[in-house]
């Protein structure tokens, strides 16, 4: 996954050891997509693979406040994690340690776990190979790092605080030099990438990734926010992708740009008598993810928060649409032709756990190819000055509305696994029920004084 080289499992291990690695951290992602997982002494590794690891089942229950979800009490049984060892990879900011990804197992069987989101991906992906294509997906991801604020109400304040500092590099921007340390080791760790940037948002930053099979790219994506989560802390920050973390600033998103190529590597979007218009396939594609979109947007935006990001002025879409090189629109299609040939999905924020959006998104466009579904006709110009009726269907506006979609798409829960899809929903529920019961700083401002 993370390197070239074409070697076995037992040479990858053999050349860590000789690099001076000494512990491995096993870690796998759990529904909210953080990572879970042991350290072990590198030379467990050489058993792990055949015997996996035991972890308490509940740790796939647990919400972002450490609450064990009520509804799964069923003796709380083990899970199994299995080392897969083509992801091992060594720390280059921690050379004496290297990280692995496990795939979830069910104990005794050895059957995958229902609840493994890296697993929903893998089973959608093989559904694609069996039609001989391969999805390929490159994620963009935007973050705020902050720095601890005894004195805020949220514990937190902007890193730097300056205005219009988007597409700026160097010490004014960043005056700990902070993004190209995080840009440095997520190139050397292997995650392909290949610049990064200051963005619109006050201590909004981004780096790019590149483009890469389906599964490759949602390790990537899922190392990626742990790579910037631990990195940061090292520095003293906190680095956030939360949709719309500043009342005052803008949200951060997460797009994906996906194609498909076919058994001799070509772009199946791509007709090279028509450069710049979709094929049929891929029209097929956009017409399956636009007919879930509802349903899928909480994959794609997980959090009460997300939603506050979702709006006209926010350049993140409200509707369900497409469009020709059109930010206004759900799904855009870039103007680079040829082998560049793509979509670009851009709802989703950096909240969303990589594996379960990925499948979601990839079962959405499985589905319009298999059914030959069209799309509407695509949007030109400004999306807002059109009339409301060819603006395209509304997308959920809150947590509450977009969890009601997907619990009643009984079909995209069946195909993505109503075992995960069922927990997920169950979970977010408990999540919004707390915040729902929740007295906000904004309304003791605006009703304690007068009321």
């Amino acid at each position: 996954m993370l390197t070239s080289e074409k070697i076995d499992d037992k040479e990858r291990l053999n050349v860590l050891k000789q690099q001076g690695v000494k512990f491995v951290r096993l870690q796998f992602s759990d529904l909210h997509g953080i990572s879970r997982g042991k350290v072990f002494p590198i030379s467990e590794m050489e058993r792990l693979p055949e015997h996996g690891i035991a972890f308490a089942g509940a740790v796939m229950t647990v919400d972002l406040r450490h609450n064990v979800v009520a509804g799964f009490e069923t003796g709380l049984p083990d899970i199994i994690a299995r080392p897969d060892l083509s992801t091992l990879v060594q720390l280059p900011w921690e050379p004496e340690a290297a990280w692995c990804i496990a795939n979830l197992e069910k104990p005794v069987s050895g059957m995958p776990f229902d609840v493994d989101s890296r697993n929903a991906l893998k089973q959608v992906i093989k559904r694609y190979e069996k039609i001989g294509l391969s999805p390929v997906v490159g994620p963009e991801l935007e973050f705020y790092l902050c720095k601890q604020d005894g004195e805020s109400p949220e514990g937190l304040k902007r890193y730097l605080d300056n205005d219009s500092h988007v597409y700026t590099t160097g010490s004014f921007t960043d005056p700990q030099g902070i993004l190209e340390y995080l840009l440095e080791n997520a190139a050397q760790l292997g995650l392909k990438a290949y610049a990064a940037n200051h963005e619109y948002g006050r201590s909004q930053f981004e780096i790019n990734l590149k483009h890469s099979l389906a599964m490759d790219s949602a390790d990537r994506a899922f190392l990626f926010k742990t790579m910037i989560k631990e990195l940061s802390a090292r520095k003293g920050l906190l680095a956030t992708f939360m949709g719309k973390p500043w009342n005052d600033d803008e949200g951060s998103g997460m797009h994906l740009h996906i194609s498909l190529a076919r058994k001799d590597g070509s772009n199946a979007f791509c007709d090279p008598q028509k450069p710049g218009v979709l094929t049929d396939l891929g029209l097929h594609f956009v017409a399956g993810v636009l007919s879930r979109s509802v349903a899928l947007t909480p994959l794609l935006n997980p959090t009460v928060n997300s939603y506050r990001r979702i709006n006209a002025k926010a350049l993140a879409p409200t509707r369900v649409n497409w469009g020709y090189d059109n930010r206004f629109t759900l799904v855009r299609i870039p103007n680079e032709t040829g082998a560049a040939t793509r979509v670009e999905i851009r709802s989703m924020d950096g909240t969303a756990n990589p594996y379960l959006a990925y499948a979601g998104l990839l079962l959405a466009g499985l589905e319009g190819i298999e059914k030959k579904m069209q799309p509407p006709k695509a949007i030109e110009g400004f999306l807002y000055g059109l009339p409301e009726e060819e603006q395209g269907t509304p997308l959920p506006t809150s947590l509450q509305e977009a969890l009601a979609a997907l619990e009643q798409d009984e079909e995209l829960r069946n195909d993505l696994g109503s075992e995960i899809t069922d927990t997920f929903i169950v979970i977010k529920k408990y999540e919004l029920d707390r915040y729902n019961q929740w007295v906000s700083d904004w309304e003791l401002r605006e009703y304690a004084h007068h009321l």
